[in-house]
């Protein structure tokens, strides 16, 4: 039995990486899913390989009127929204020495504005479904601990960890059955990592194959977001779940 057959899905940043890993799982899981990027033609690829139960819709997480479009598109294409993954991010490198005030404004735009819009939207859309809703945020180990080479990201994702829980307790006062939880992967053999740190060798550090590496692939994470897309997860509510194979309590430097 499929784990989310017929549920409808948007996923932002969609076109590749984890949200890329997102979109064939769930849809491999019986889901119709929302294929959501500022990347046109690498997102319809990601729409055009899952088939009719996909649609590809331009979305930049730091507009209003991206997401008010997405939305309303979102519901008149498949009637409703049942799961939203709160995905898309950047991620530059910067010590609060190096990082400039554009930089962190920049940072903030995206993944904090991005996923306040996201989750302001969504729950507007899911808050009358009879069986609720799903929202799933992308935040990250650097949100729990302290990563010096990324402070606008660490910040930006502590944001979205404190966003998740009042959004959590919101929807529980409310009555609206949307759950809302907060995923923090370490790291992840994604495009825009591999961008970050070229010179890092994966055979080496036993990316994909070694269960002790640090980091996980991203079908490893698409895993967990299956899980709390699915009703398998009803019960669980305004959690922080890490997929850091122990890094955190490890001492994470």
């Amino acid at each position: 039995m499929k784990r989310v057959e017929n549920k409808v899905v948007l996923i932002t940043g969609g076109a590749s990486g984890v949200g890329k890993a997102d979109a064939l799982l769930l849809a491999a899981e019986g889901a119709r899913v929302v294929v959501a990027d500022v990347n046109c033609q690498a997102g319809q690829a990601v729409a055009d390989e899952i088939g009719a139960h996909a649609l590809f819709i331009e979305l930049d997480v730091a507009d209003e009127t991206h997401w008010q479009r997405a939305i309303a598109k979102t519901l008149a294409h498949f009637g409703r929204l049942d799961v939203l993954v709160n995905n898309a991010a950047i991620c530059p490198l910067g010590t609060i020495e190096q990082a400039s005030l554009e930089q962190w404004r920049n940072v903030m735009r995206v993944n904090a504005d991005g996923y306040f819009l996201g989750c302001k939207y969504a729950v507007e859309a899911m808050k009358n479904n009879a069986a609720g809703g799903s929202i799933i945020m992308m935040s990250s180990v650097a949100a729990l601990a302290g990563l010096a080479p990324m402070c606008a990201y660490s910040s930006s994702k502590g944001a979205v960890t404190a966003l998740t829980r009042s959004v959590a307790v919101h929807c529980k006062q409310q009555g609206y059955r949307i759950r809302c939880n907060s995923v923090h992967p370490d790291g992840i053999w994604t495009p825009m990592t591999q961008a970050m740190v070229p010179d890092l060798d994966p055979v080496a550090l036993g990316i994909g194959d070694n269960p002790m590496a640090r980091m996980c692939m991203p079908e490893d994470v698409a895993d967990l977001v299956l899980f709390l897309a699915s009703d398998e997860s009803r019960f669980i509510n305004g959690a922080e779940l890490r997929i850091d194979n122990a890094q955190l309590i490890s001492g994470i430097a």
